[in-house]
């Protein structure tokens, strides 16, 4: 009787789960401010903003689970690369990303970073490219979900006459960065 008790006990205990740790810092830009997120995997967020501290809830709401280490020192590399992309995109950004996401919201991510600085493309053209049942719509959700700004370069999408359309860091700040780029 007691080896059934302990049997039950042990299926009862909860699990251990590693906790996801992400270190971030915030710095100044011309755009205003980013935030960078980084985990164990890789860079896990890009947010550009108007405060710090706006940033950062943003960041905890975005990865609920995950404890949040203020950290300049560990996401430095990575920041510098952000602020050279931002001074300067035609020096490009390469960093390796902790994309979190749906398949889908991936695969349209996967196909934003193959869109080279300067260029743009509209929403109709990238659900072609993603499948040819996927909706416009539905790619941009995905791009409005892009957690990692820049690096996952949604700011390239506009509409199908080429007007600028939303952009989740602001309107001004992507056509700044297209802006930018164009110079490239």
């Amino acid at each position: 009787m007691n080896l059934m008790i302990a049997n039950k006990a042990l299926r009862a205990a909860p699990r251990v789960k590693t906790a996801d740790i992400l270190s971030f810092a915030v710095a100044d830009c011309t755009l205003g401010k980013v935030l960078l997120a980084q985990s164990n995997k890789g860079v896990c967020a890009i947010l550009i903003g108007d405060s710090a501290e706006d940033l950062v809830a943003d960041l905890a709401r975005r990865f609920p689970q995950a404890m949040l280490v203020p950290g300049e020192a560990a996401v430095k590399e990575p920041m510098e690369a952000v602020l050279r992309f931002i001074a300067a995109p035609s020096v490009g950004l390469h960093l390796t990303l902790d994309t979190r996401g749906t398949p889908f919201q991936r695969r349209v991510w996967e196909r934003l970073r193959t869109i080279p600085v300067g260029s743009t493309v509209s929403y109709r053209e990238l659900a072609g490219w993603i499948s040819p049942l996927a909706s416009p719509r539905a790619v941009g959700a995905a791009c409005a979900a892009n957690p990692i700004a820049l690096a996952i370069p949604c700011h390239r999408v506009l509409r199908a006459n080429g007007e600028l359309a939303g952009y989740r860091w602001g309107i001004e700040r992507k056509r700044e960065l297209l802006r930018k780029e164009a110079m490239a």
